[in-house]
């Protein structure tokens, strides 16, 4: 109850603290410029011989002072001669007149070359002028305090800013922060103190990789429910998925729920501008982790330090991330292997990993993290509702099944963009239709109600948005509709439409067929209705050409090229290479085309066939700007195959009756290596 309370309580907003740093550098800086400027009268006005002999004669002088050791003259005026015109303007340009620093002298100087000749010099001017002042002799030499300050006061300056700079490189202050421990470790320490809240409740839709990553809690709580029949704790578990699918939220669940010391960084942590940095940081990190053994080391976006090496290097460089993963790779199994730390790493990349990281020992398993299928994300759905106050009318499974693809964040995301609707509308609750828009804003983007259009590119908007709907209403293998919009949304989308795909993992020849003609529909649509063409169907002509040479270089659907693949799943991004000579290029492309060519005419053949279904579907697209699947049922009757969709299955189902054999094939393919090849719709 008492942890409750303390989370619900509003703390009061963080004081900033002062620089201390930046008001000692001003300080410095106004004491300097303080100090020169009310000692530039010290530089005094510089005479010759003959202007002395002037000053002597004219009696205008009171004081004079020889410095031996300088071979230096020191004369002062008197009061009244101060304020003479020839004096007075040699006297302006350093400060000295009545007022300023220095009115009451010296004001000016004499470079004498022999002290004895300059004394026997003086000495017949006394003799003429009897009221001449007695020379005063100073042995002692003077130090310039202004000079000295100034000088050493710029010394300080700038090592006080180097300093600075080297603590603002090395992260700041603590563990790291000075420049001697700029190879510490920067990683965040959660034990008993500060405990991580969340726990495996607050992960939804994970439950194949949770069951792996509590058993490594189970482990470090009961380690003799393991050992006593010969198994050991694993040293490391990599966390593989898409971003998004809740990676780190599951490594803050084990923090959580362990009860043991976690550490938590991110591999972008150990890279650094100083060679051998990273190396050091590794060793201090896995230095900590095993003084607080057992415990937990979490390494978010492994990827950073984790590359295969020797990709991409520069001949003759040094790679300061092939240092750091070399120590890392020594770390986790090398001969003093501590068995008390485990490792849990993150990455949405595995295919770019280090073998030599990969293997067992290091990582010895990898926990797969995919997006959720439609059980999962009702599930989801549920944990993120749960502080958002609902209308009764709000379906979780539907709003499951309208979000074929979403990963967690994704959902959460329509969740609060939901509430944000809600709450910009003024109320009370949650409802259905904010859920709807929540959904349109995230797949299409923000709509665009300021947009104007003319009333012809709305027509061939209309036409083109119809022309999909109609030609996915009557293929067999299409995905159905959901929703079929002309309003604007995003940077250049003026219309689109929502289908629920199936989810399968595996496409026949027939189901890609089908979806490339409904992917036509648009073009065909407007090629049948007004014998013209426009830029409209860009990203559906995108979406058709990387499928087709997917049906021909990557599956081996075509008869001509054959049961060939030329994919390679460990090619670098970058490779130039093509796999295939010219000639057969040439073919793959003619293949290609002839794919294109025949789904395109099919597409229209299709249109044609059912035009009046196509100007209804645009007439009422014009008038009402959004439609859904009932509206199409209402208008040109139901679908006219008989085929569940993924939706209608699972709100169909009893709770407590068993999926089919055959519902279980399709939701869990055999681990057949054809079925890692990449998603087409992706």
């Amino acid at each position: 109850m008492a942890d409750k309370e303390r989370e619900n309580k509003v703390l009061p907003p963080k004081v900033p603290k002062p620089n201390y740093q930046m008001w000692i550098i001003l300080a410095l800086v106004a004491v300097i410029l303080a100090v020169t400027y009310f000692t530039r009268g010290g530089e005094l006005v510089e005479i010759q011989s003959g202007q002395f002999k002037q000053m002597v004669e004219s009696n205008d002088v009171s004081k004079v002072v020889l410095y031996t050791k300088e071979q230096l003259v020191e004369i002062t005026l008197k009061a009244d001669a101060v304020e003479n015109a020839k004096y007075k303007s040699q006297l302006q340009k350093n400060n000295s007149l009545v007022g300023g620093a220095h009115s009451s002298g010296p004001h000016f100087k004499l470079k004498v070359g022999s002290i004895e000749k300059f004394q026997t010099t003086y000495d017949e001017l006394r003799k003429k002028n009897s009221q001449a002042p007695d020379i005063q002799f100073e042995p002692e030499e003077r130090t310039n305090i202004t000079s000295v300050l100034v000088n050493w006061g710029f010394l300080f300056l700038l090592l006080f800013g180097f300093w600075m700079l080297m603590r603002r490189m090395t992260g700041g202050g603590g563990p790291g922060g000075q420049i001697f421990n700029i190879g510490k470790s920067k990683a965040a320490l959660f034990d008993a103190e500060n405990k991580v809240k969340i726990t495996f409740q607050d992960v939804a839709g994970l439950d194949e990789a949770k069951e792996e990553v509590k058993e490594i809690v189970d482990f470090l709580k009961t380690p003799g429910k393991f050992t006593k029949l010969g198994g050991k704790i694993p040293k490391g578990a990599l966390l593989v998925g898409p971003p998004g699918t809740g990676k780190t939220l599951l490594a803050k669940a084990v923090a959580g729920e362990a009860g043991v010391p976690f550490f938590s960084l991110s591999g972008s942590d150990f890279v650094e501008m100083f060679v051998g940095v990273g190396a050091a940081r590794v060793r201090d990190l896995f230095k900590q982790a095993k003084e607080k053994a057992p415990c937990i080391v979490f390494i978010d976006e492994i990827d950073a330090i984790g590359r295969s090496r020797g990709r991409g290097a520069m001949p003759g460089a040094n790679d300061e991330r092939e240092n750091t993963l070399n120590s890392l790779l020594v770390e986790m199994d090398g001969f003093a292997t501590d068995s008390g730390v485990i490792i849990l790493a993150a990455t949405n990349r595995p295919d770019v990993l280090d073998s030599a990281l990969m293997r067992p020992g290091r990582f010895d398993r990898q926990v797969s993290i995919d997006k959720p299928d439609i059980v999962g994300r009702e599930a989801i759905f549920k944990v993120h509702l749960k502080p958002i106050k609902l209308s009764k009318e709000v379906d979780v499974k539907k709003l499951a099944g309208q979000t074929p693809g979403f990963a967690g964040a994704e959902i959460a995301n329509v969740c609060n963009e939901a509430a944000l609707i809600a709450a910009r509308k003024d109320k009370k609750e949650v409802e259905m239709q904010d859920f709807h828009d929540a959904i349109d804003r995230v797949i299409g983007g923000l709509e665009k109600k300021t947009k104007i259009i003319s009333p012809e590119e709305k027509k061939i908007v209309a036409y083109h948005e119809a022309g999909h709907a109609v030609a996915g209403w009557f293929l067999e293998h299409a995905d159905p509709l959901v929703k079929v919009s002309i309003v604007p949304r995003g940077v250049a989308a003026l219309g689109y439409a929502q289908y629920l795909p199936k989810e399968q993992f595996l496409y026949q020849t027939e189901q890609l067929n089908d979806e490339m003609c409904m992917t036509f529909g648009g073009r065909a649509a407007e090629d049948i209705v007004f014998n013209k063409i426009s830029t409209g169907a860009l990203s559906d002509l995108e979406r058709i050409t990387k499928l087709a040479y997917s049906m021909v270089t990557v599956y081996g659907m075509n008869k001509e090229i054959g049961n060939i693949s030329f994919y390679d799943s460990k090619q670098s991004e970058y490779s130039f290479n093509k796999p295939y000579s010219d000639n057969t290029a040439q073919r793959i492309d003619e293949e290609v085309k002839k794919i294109i060519d025949i789904s395109y005419e099919r597409t229209k053949a299709l249109l044609t066939l059912h035009r009046d279904k196509l100007e209804i579907i645009a007439n009422v697209l014009l008038e009402k700007e959004i439609i859904f699947q009932s509206d199409l049922e209402r208008l040109i009757g139901k679908r006219p195959f008989a085929a569940q969709t993924t939706y209608e299955k699972f709100t169909n189902r009893r709770p407590d009756e068993e999926k089919t054999e055959e519902e279980k094939k399709e939701e869990n393919p055999l681990p057949h290596e054809d079925a890692q090849l990449p998603n087409p719709q992706n």
